[in-house]
């Protein structure tokens, strides 16, 4: 059987008293690609930012590798890790955002080395290495040593996902990776993220962009209302939805 890689249980979310997660199970297996959809506010970047601990779970339960995220069970109660444990467990799950987030006095190269050698201590020649490794790998080889001013969107979403697969992550989460880029840098970040399904990577995908879905996703969810309202194949949640809710959604982004 092919093993679970991210597993939640009940997982509820509140920010006040407004309830963004109200009980989400899913289940994300090894090489598996899991694409959420749903309409703004459903809680699908909620959901991710709680599997990298950037949220607090409320109630629930996640885990990544059989491990609870940002919690460890002690005499049958839930304690909260320290910021250095949940760090360390953070190695392993790579985040890319809607916006970038590259550090603008840096080059693409540097951007890549800086978590190798600042977080995992390793030797700056040996980051350098493989940072170039990446770029090249994400079609950017000839922009080692441009600023992030100097590329464009679509080129800077790419060595965000450089920059996060520099840590050698068994999981890696998408939040809308293209929702900032003018329509036509689009189709290159998606092309990176289709190589890196084919290579077998794990992936948590928030995405409005249908086409991808289908065609690269295991897996699709569809989110509304801090549920997850149908769930299964994409030719089924998508080309024949059963629910009402997904069946307008679809309707409308088609």
């Amino acid at each position: 059987m092919t093993a679970t890689v991210v597993r939640a249980e009940g997982v509820r979310k509140n920010f006040g008293d407004v309830e963004v997660l109200r009980g989400i199970d899913l289940r994300v297996a090894q090489g598996e690609v899991l694409c959420l959809i749903g309409p703004s506010g459903s809680g699908k970047s909620t959901f991710l930012r709680c599997v990298n601990h950037l949220e607090r779970v409320d109630a629930g339960r996640l885990y990544v590798r059989d491990r609870l995220v940002g919690y460890e069970e002690r005499g049958g109660r839930i304690h909260e890790l320290s910021d250095k444990a949940v760090a360390q467990q953070r190695r392993g799950i790579g985040m890319v955002f809607q916006r970038f987030n590259l550090f603008p006095h840096m080059t693409a190269l540097q951007n890549v080395m800086e978590a190798p050698v600042r977080v995992a201590g390793e030797r700056k020649e040996v980051a350098r290495r493989r940072a170039l490794g990446l770029l090249t790998r994400v079609g950017l080889a000839d922009k080692c040593d441009s600023y992030p001013s100097q590329l464009s969107g679509g080129q800077q979403q790419r060595v965000a996902i450089a920059r996060a697969l520099a840590m050698e992550p068994e999981l890696m989460l998408f939040d809308e990776p293209t929702s900032a880029l003018d329509p036509e840098l689009v189709g290159e970040v998606l092309d990176v993220m289709r190589a890196l399904a084919r290579d077998g990577m794990t992936m948590i995908v928030v995405t409005h962009e249908m086409g991808f879905a289908r065609e690269v996703c295991d897996s699709l969810a569809f989110m509304d209302g801090g549920v997850v309202v149908e769930s299964g194949p994409p030719e089924a949640v998508i080309g024949s939805p059963r629910h009402e809710r997904t069946q307008a959604f679809v309707r409308k982004v088609r």
